[in-house]
């Protein structure tokens, strides 16, 4: 009897666990998400299970997507902002390939309340881990007033929470509190070292050639690094692969103008975008400044073919060059080159591969020359960089990224040339930072989401230099490293984790930690920073800047989610913190190491980010406010005490938006107000051998002026054909005319001499634009 109970009940349980096992049995659902238009591929987009909604997933940055599903019937949802909702039904029986086509929404057919202002899924905000992250739509930049009519992603992300303008018409910006060599800009994964033109009037990127722009604030996943405050990861288009297309734009100072299409027909593509200034053709008109040159040009380069259906490269380039000259009497040009040779590879139905060779340069060259003497001044740094990413998604659950990097860094440091000064030509310093790491976004439940990851980094000091060490600014040490000899490597752990919590369908509550490090830092001694400013790597005196980040979010959504409120604080604190120290003296044309004019501390920073957005109606737009302080606390400067750094503001105000008036006529407009940056002004002044020496007080104690202007643009779009399409923009540049200080500088009062007076610089008033875009 015992025997036969035993038998009866190991069968039932082979049964049981059969039947376990074949309920377990899950297949494979993959494949790619396209524009069906363009083939272009999709960033982000949704894929969910309509009979299981907790069942979904997000396709990744090469649009590669993966689910996991039992046998049986089913209707795939894809959604993305600005495409139709697509449904796809499908029956699962075995690893299954599926790529997905998404038709854009055309806003000018019927409604116009479908307008949506970020490029991202409605309620996103409440379901993903992932904290201080903003991606914004291409699309409705171009509609935004700015500066000479130039739509640009740099000036547009400034006017988001925590993100703060450097200055006046600047490209740089200041993300929590971190200075503008603490943001990691990448155009496909290529660095850029530089992104702005004109002295930051303009940007490097053309938005005519990008398809997607995200910036993350400090709490970036682990396949990122290298940079403390954000990482903003820009991507150009591929081209279209289905037909040719012509666009491009007419303004008052600059044009530019793009060409895509198939180079084989829905299997390679490519797209050439160039823009070019000409305010140098109204200076030839001017007897005094005919010889004069003024002007930037920038030129973007895409191509990418289809091996098979798992496989596709993809090289991709950038250049652009600022020219400033004065006849033969000085010149200076400076620009970036990057290239990057990617390849895609679907390795099976739950892993994704993408290895990229990357190039970036950024260099600037200044030359005078007067009557027999002459002098340079030149710089640069290199970068050589093999990426391997892999994306596996490992259940529905999971979707994991891990992989390596490794860059050949060479910075040939600020060197002066020429008959008027001593020439000291400096030794390039080479460097090599690699990185291995791993990332999981793990969706516990339909409630809690946690991204959590880890990240090792290393930076090897490398020979062919004498390497100094200081204490205060004395050699303390000196060594000379032979070319290929390793010298100090850094290691560094750093740890990433945010998680999410949805209260309700229309509420969660999110909190994050992260460390980041910094091997390569910009030493500049402006706020808005030059193109003259140098870089330098970690070294024996300099060491990796370290941050560590905590931060906590509110989000909730109101009106089916066309309203959205987001709420964030943060504290920041950094090491190896760097600053000049006080009576810095640098000089190009000496021997003398720009290392011991240093000094070394601690930072900190912390605040409050609130941002209200509405993303659809007719009228859309956000209103973001920003409460933070940044502080930095270095020996040997302000009496070893807390000072202000120089990007603290106080307060950020930004209000944008945009009014659909008819389906041929939007209108836009923004204010912004901010603090002033912290400055120091002279207390005291004294006069030597008939010169006025002025003496300064404590560092960064002192503000510019607060800082505020109206913009106003209007966009025409008439009725277009089936192949061409035409618009005109319209806006004017600070509309109420408010003289903003661009510098303040201090003199001896002419009518009397033993006070002083400041001087105030504005750059512009009015700034009225005209453009005209076309495509066809």
């Amino acid at each position: 009897m015992q025997k036969l109970f035993f038998k009866t009940a190991v069968t039932a349980a082979a049964l049981c666990f059969s039947s376990m096992a074949l309920a377990q049995q899950k297949y494979s659902v993959s494949g790619t998400v396209k524009d069906h238009k363009n083939g272009e591929l999709l960033i982000g987009v949704t894929v969910k299970v309509n009979e299981d909604p907790s069942i979904s997933v997000v396709a990744n940055e090469y649009g590669f997507y993966s689910l996991s599903l039992p046998e049986g019937n089913y209707t795939l949802i894809v959604s993305y902002p600005g495409y139709r909702d697509f449904e796809y039904a499908i029956k699962v029986e075995q690893n299954t390939k599926v790529d997905l086509p998404l038709d854009q929404e055309d806003q000018k057919v019927g409604k116009i309340d479908e307008v949506v202002i970020s490029g991202v899924k409605k309620n996103k905000n409440l379901t993903t881990a992932q904290m201080g992250t903003e991606t914004l739509s291409i699309k409705n930049i171009e509609k935004l007033p700015v500066l000479f009519g130039e739509k640009d992603v740099m000036k547009t992300i400034q006017l988001l929470p925590g993100i703060k303008s450097n200055g006046e018409g600047s490209s740089g910006f200041s993300v929590r509190g971190g200075a503008t060599d603490q943001n990691l800009i990448l155009l496909d994964e290529a660095p850029v070292y530089n992104a702005s033109h004109l002295l930051g009037f303009f940007s490097t990127f053309n938005s005519d050639a990008l398809k997607d722009a995200s910036i993350i604030k400090g709490n970036s996943p682990a396949q990122y690094g290298g940079r403390l405050s954000s990482v903003m990861d820009v991507k150009m288009k591929d081209g279209n692969n289905k037909d040719y297309n012509v666009n491009g734009g007419i303004g008052l100072i600059s044009s530019r103008l793009s060409v895509e299409g198939p180079i084989q027909n829905e299997k390679s593509s490519f797209i050439v975008s160039g823009r070019r200034t000409y305010a140098d053709l109204f200076l030839k008109t001017s007897d005094d400044y005919k010889d004069s040159k003024l002007y930037f040009y920038d030129l973007n380069l895409k191509a990418n073919y289809q091996i098979n259906e798992n496989n596709r490269l993809y090289l991709s380039g950038y250049f652009g060059r600022d020219v400033l000259g004065l006849g033969d009497t000085f010149s200076t040009d400076w620009g970036n080159t990057t290239a990057t040779l990617r390849w895609n590879s679907i390795i099976n139905s739950k892993l994704f591969s993408n290895t990229s060779f990357i190039y970036s340069n950024y260099n600037y060259k200044i030359s005078l020359k007067s009557n027999d003497n002459t002098f340079g001044l030149d710089s640069q740094i290199e970068d050589w960089n093999l990426k391997q990413d892999f994306t596996w998604f490992a259940g529905n659950k999971h979707s994991v990224r891990f992989g390596l990097q490794s860059i050949y860094h060479t910075i040939t440091p600020s060197s002066a040339s020429g008959t008027s000064v001593s020439s000291f030509p400096r030794n390039p310093r080479k460097s090599w930072e690699n990185a291995v790491y791993i990332n999981d976004d793990f969706k516990a439940s339909d409630k809690f989401t946690v991204n959590y990851g880890l990240r090792l980094s290393t930076f090897s000091v490398l020979g062919g230099d004498t390497y100094n060490t200081y204490e205060n600014g004395v050699i303390t040490d000196s060594r000379f490293l032979e070319k290929g000899q390793f010298g100090k490597t850094y290691f560094n752990l750093e740890p990433r984790i945010t998680a999410n919590y949805r209260i309700n369908e229309v509420s969660s509550v999110k909190a994050g930690y992260s460390r980041n490090t910094q091997n390569l830092h910009l030493l500049s001694n402006s706020s808005s920073g030059n193109p003259t400013d140098q870089w330098i790597g970690s070294s024996y005196s300099v060491k990796p800047e370290i941050a560590d980040q905590i931060s906590a979010g509110y989000s909730r959504n109101f009106n089916n989610n066309n309203y959205e409120l987001n709420a964030e604080i943060y504290y920041k604190s950094m090491q190896n913190q760097i600053d000049f120290k006080n009576g810095a003296q640098i000089s190009f044309d000496t021997a003398a190491d720009v290392e011991s004019e240093l000094l070394y501390g601690k930072g900190r920073a912390y605040g409050l980010e609130l941002i209200a957005k509405k993303k659809s109606g007719r009228l859309t737009g956000w209103i973001s406010y920003t409460l933070s302080k940044t502080e930095r606390k270095i020996d040997g400067i302000n009496d070893n005490e807390w000072y202000n750094a120089r990007m603290d503001k106080t307060h950020d105000i930004s209000i944008v938006a945009t009014y659909e008036l008819n389906k041929k006529w939007s209108l836009s407009g923004l204010f912004l107000y901010s603090t002033g940056n912290a400055v120091t002004f002279p207390t005291a002044k004294y006069e030597l051998n008939g010169q006025t020496i002025f003496q300064y007080g404590s560092r960064n104690a002192d503000r510019m002026p607060s800082y505020h202007r109206m913009d106003l643009s209007a966009t025409y779009e008439p009725e277009s054909t089936k192949r061409f399409k035409g618009s005109w923009s319209f806006g004017i540049y600070n509309i109420y005319g408010r003289e903003n200080a661009y510098t303040i500088t201090f003199e001896d009062n002419p009518n009397n001499p033993g006070t002083t007076r400041a001087m105030q610089t504005s750059l512009f008033r009015w700034v009225p634009n005209v453009t005209y875009n076309f495509k066809f």
